[in-house]
Parts: C-alpha cells; sequence; structure tokens
C-alpha cells in the first residue's frame, strides 16, 4: 500500500498499480454486497440515514477501499454522550503516512454518524496494546478524537472520505499522533520493519510506529519485539468495573426508559380521553342553556297571550252578566291583532258560509225543492267562490308564518345562529 499523501506522483505513474488488481477484486466485489446489503435494509434494524443520502454513503465508501484497501466498511454499536445507543457504519482499518522516509500505518475509525455526509464523519485514532497517545499533539486530543482542518471544513457535496484520508497521512506524516511504549535495541528494527511494511501487498502486518524518546530509567524497557507487556493488573481491574459500571447504568437507562415510556403513553391516552369528555359536556352544557333560553321565550309569550285572553274576559264579562246577549255584536267579539289576521278571519268565516250553502243546496235537491239544473248551476258558482277564498287563505297563511319566523330570528340570541 503506497501513500496516498507521500507518493501520489508514483501512484499516478504507474499503470500497474492504477488499475485494479486481480486478487482485490473479490474484496471490492464482497465490499459492495455488504453495502448494498446493510443500507437496503428497511425497518426496526435499518441504519439511521436519510434516504436520500444512502446512495451518496456507499460511494464514499466504495471509493475510499479502492483508495486505502486497508480501510474497509462495516457496521457498530456507536454509544452518544447521553448514554443512547445506535447502530452506524464505520471505515476500520489503517491510514499510511511516511516518517522520515519510512512508511508507517496509523489505526484509525471513521464513524459515519446519523447526519452524514451533510455533516463531517468523527474520526479517532485507535492505538494497540503497544502504543500510546502522543501528548500534546495539535491534532489529536488524549482520547483520540482527531480534529485536522479538512474536518472543519467539511461541506457536502464537496467533501468526500477520500481527501480525509489523505489529509489524515498528510498531517500525521508531520506530527506522528501514536508512539511506541518500548524502545527498540536494534535502531534500524523499526525501519527495516516499516520498510518490509510498505511493501507487502494486500495484507500488511500491524504497523510499526515511530519509538518516541524517553528519559533514561533504571530499568530500561525490553526492545520493541521482544515480548508483550503486561498490563497493570490494577488498571485492568479498573477499566473493567467501569466499562461493567457503564453497561449496568446504560441497561438501567434503557428500563427506565421504557417503563416512563409506558407510562406517558397511559397519561397521554388518559388526557385524549379527559379532553374528548370536556368537549362532551362543554356542548351538552351549552345545548342545554339554548333550550332554557328558547323555553323562557316561549314562556315569555304564553304569558303575554294569557294577559291578553284574560283582559278580554273581564272585558266581555260584563255584557254576559246583565242578560244584553241579544245587543252583542258576533263581529265586535274578535279583534283581529293586524292586517292580515283580519283578513284570515273574513276569508275563513267565507269558506265556511260557503260549505254551510252548499251543504244546504244538497239537502234541498236532495228533498226535491230544487231543481236539479238549478241546483248544479248554484254549486258552481260557490264552488268557484269558495275555491278563490281558499286561495286567499292560503297566502295569507304563508305570509304570516314568514313574518313570524322572521320575529323569532329577531327575539332569539345571536349565538343561536352563529357558526
Amino acid at each position: 500500500m503506497f501513500l496516498a499523501a507521500a507518493g501520489r506522483q508514483i501512484y499516478k505513474s504507474n499503470p500497474s498499480i492504477d488499475s485494479p488488481r486481480p486478487h482485490n477484486a473479490p474484496m471490492a466485489q464482497y465490499t459492495q454486497q455488504f453495502l448494498n446489503s446493510v443500507l437496503s435494509q428497511r425497518g426496526p434494524s435499518a441504519l439511521p440515514y436519510a434516504e436520500d443520502m444512502k446512495w451518496h454513503i456507499r460511494q464514499h465508501l466504495l471509493y475510499l477501499t479502492e483508495a486505502y484497501p486497508s480501510l474497509q466498511p462495516k457496521t457498530a454499536v456507536f454509544t452518544h454522550n447521553d448514554g443512547r445507543t445506535v447502530n452506524l457504519l464505520q471505515a476500520d482499518g489503517t491510514v499510511p503516512m511516511t516518517f522520515q522516509g519510512v512508511t508507517y500505518n496509523i489505526p484509525v475509525i471513521i464513524w459515519l454518524m446519523e447526519s452524514y455526509p451533510r455533516h463531517a464523519p468523527l474520526v479517532f485514532v485507535n492505538p494497540t496494546r503497544d502504543m500510546i497517545i502522543k501528548r500534546p499533539h495539535p491534532f489529536v486530543s488524549p482520547n483520540g478524537v482527531v480534529s485536522v482542518p479538512y474536518l472543519h471544513s467539511w461541506v457536502f457535496p464537496a467533501s468526500n472520505l477520500v481527501e480525509l484520508a489523505r489529509n489524515l497521512s498528510h498531517f500525521f506524516a508531520r506530527d506522528p499522533p501514536l508512539y511506541s511504549q518500548r524502545k527498540a535495541s536494534n535502531p534500524n528494527l523499526n525501519q527495516s520493519y516499516g520498510s518490509a511494511n510498505s511493501s507487502a501487498g494486500s495484507t500488511p502486518a500491524r504497523p510499526a510506529i515511530p519509538p518516541r524518546d524517553y528519559p533514561p530509567s533504571p530499568t530500561p524497557p525490553a526492545p520493541y519485539g521482544s515480548g508483550r507487556v503486561m498490563d497493570d493488573p490494577a488498571e485492568v481491574f479498573k477499566k473493567n468495573a467501569i466499562n461493567k459500571l457503564v453497561e449496568s447504568l446504560n441497561g438501567d437507562i434503557k428500563n427506565m426508559r421504557k417503563s416512563r415510556e409506558g407510562e406517558m403513553e397511559g397519561l397521554f391516552a388518559t388526557q385524549a380521553v379527559l379532553r374528548k369528555r370536556e368537549e362532551d359536556l362543554t356542548k351538552g352544557l351549552k345545548e342545554m342553556q339554548d333550550e332554557k333560553e328558547a323555553l323562557e321565550q316561549q314562556l315569555q309569550m304564553v304569558l303575554m297571550n294569557s294577559d291578553v285572553l284574560e283582559g278580554w274576559i273581564r272585558e266581555n264579562e260584563s255584557k254576559l252578566r246583565g242578560n244584553d246577549v241579544g245587543n252583542i255584536d258576533i263581529d265586535e267579539c274578535f279583534e283581529p291583532c293586524d292586517a292580515l289576521s283580519k283578513q284570515m278571519m273574513d276569508c275563513t268565516a267565507l269558506d265556511l258560509a260557503v260549505e254551510d250553502t252548499i251543504y244546504a243546496l244538497d239537502k234541498a235537491v236532495q228533498e226535491g225543492a230544487v231543481p236539479f239544473d238549478q241546483y248544479l248551476r248554484n254549486v258552481r258558482l260557490l264552488a268557484r267562490e269558495q275555491f278563490f277564498h281558499r286561495a286567499t287563505s292560503s297566502k295569507v297563511r304563508a305570509i304570516q308564518m314568514q313574518a313570524q319566523v322572521a320575529s323569532m330570528a329577531a327575539r332569539a340570541p345571536p349565538s343561536q345562529y352563529a357558526f
């Protein structure tokens, strides 16, 4: 694997390197199938990326693995600072760099967050047990977070993972972020190891990190490659305890969140039922108030009519007590309230009078007192007159109904007819 930043001119000038190597074709095909599978999932197991961005994510990872085969995509669980876990894509592997003429491989993890590629990915250096992070480092924090300028100036769709890897290689070459914890007994050991690693091909061994000079100590560390230094049991116990505590807290938080979500759903359902009942009660109360107002108006009308009838009775009661019934004019006993009522009463009286006349003619013709032809002429004239009286009564009744509706609408409160 050639370094993209330092060996870019050599890479372009060599046709055999520019074209895909035959034994890398199955790996590229596997990577493409893997990305097609994980990005096409639906439902709860789907990755939390926007649907319109999944094609861009696929292309970015394919171009990255083509340019840097040591970085391979995979899925893993990422834990946010608030304890929330999510399944995300990552590019895990090594980024080559050239330091003092020798190519080294820096282990990194590139996390594609939920908002990728509109926002920059999250990059970590991933030191092994025999590596430490340089402190201080201008682009790598003590916990391994990488913050090169390319990440801060990330702009979609111009930015991509291939350029990010080249920038990582460039800035790591200027100031290596990782060092081995032991000095090598042979000064040429790391150099020969790194040279062999740079020309090994598609399956490089674990990279050798440039050694860092330490002040002399009474007990010098073992040379690099002579054996693995055992971790401090106290540190191992402490790390295991912290990991166990974090897992326990995460489990408690998940259980608490589930229980609280269930309680909230129940409260929301109760709230919806109470709101429905409140609406029903408000509607029923309004209907009862409207009915009460209508009944009060009808009561006022009944009381007014009762007063009118009582006054008429008092006025005519004295005439009946004086035995002066013969002097009472029937037409003056009933006084219409308006012209339409008087016309209605006249039409009704004439209609009934014609009806009585026709009935009397029927009796007369049955007894032979009236000739039949004269009976027919009189009935025809009376029926015509009765028709006009009834038509006039119908028109007057329609006009009275319209006037009554208009009067009720004027007396009703405005809210009763508001929509």
